[in-house]
C-alpha cells in the first residue's frame, strides 16, 4: 500500500495531505486495530513513503548534476535510504500477525538510513536545492521511526 501512494503526493497543495489520509482510511477499513494510534501510525507511515519518494527524486537529481563524481556517496545513501523506507512503510502497513522485534529492528534501520542519508544530503544543500529538501524530509523520517518504534508492544 505505502510507497506505491507517492506519485500522488507531488500535485497541488492538498495531496499530500490527502495520501495520509488515504492511509489513515486504509486502516480503519482493517478488520484488525492497530497495535498503536491509527493516527500516529498513518503521519509516520506517510513520513517515511514521503521520505523514499524524496530520496528517490535527490538521487536522480545528483545524477544529473556536472560534478556528479563528488555526489557518489550522496547518491547511494539516497538510494540506500529510499530502499529502506519504502520496506519499512509497507511493513508498517500491514497489521496480521506481525513479530514486532521485526517491526521494531525494521523502524531501526529505517532511522539508521535516514539520518545517515540526512547527514550526507546536508553536506550538499548550500549548493543543491533537492540535497536540502531531502535532508529536511529524512530529518522528519527519522522523528517519525522513532516515535513510531517507541510506541510499539515490545
Amino acid at each position: 500500500m505505502a510507497h506505491h501512494e507517492h506519485g500522488m503526493e507531488g500535485g497541488a497543495g492538498g495531496e499530500a495531505g490527502r495520501v495520509g489520509h488515504h492511509i489513515e482510511e486504509m486502516l480503519s477499513a482493517h478488520p484488525l486495530k492497530p497495535a498503536v494510534d491509527k493516527a500516529m501510525l498513518a503521519a509516520g507511515i506517510h513520513a517515511i513513503d514521503h521520505c523514499a519518494q524524496a530520496c528517490t527524486a535527490c538521487a536522480d537529481a545528483c545524477l544529473a548534476e556536472e560534478r556528479r563524481a563528488e555526489l557518489v556517496r550522496c547518491i547511494r545513501l539516497n538510494l540506500d535510504c529510499a530502499d529502506i523506507c519504502g520496506a519499512t512503510a509497507d511493513v508498517l502497513s500491514r497489521q496480521a500477525g506481525p513479530d514486532w522485534s521485526v517491526v521494531g529492528r525494521q523502524l531501526e534501520a529505517c532511522q539508521a538510513a535516514a539520518k545517515s542519508c540526512g547527514e550526507e544530503c546536508e553536506r550538499h544543500a548550500r549548493h543543491h536545492e533537492h540535497c536540502r529538501i531531502c535532508a529536511t524530509n529524512c530529518r522528519e523520517c527519522g522523528e517519525a521511526a522513532d516515535r513510531l518504534r517507541k510506541a510499539l508492544p515490545l
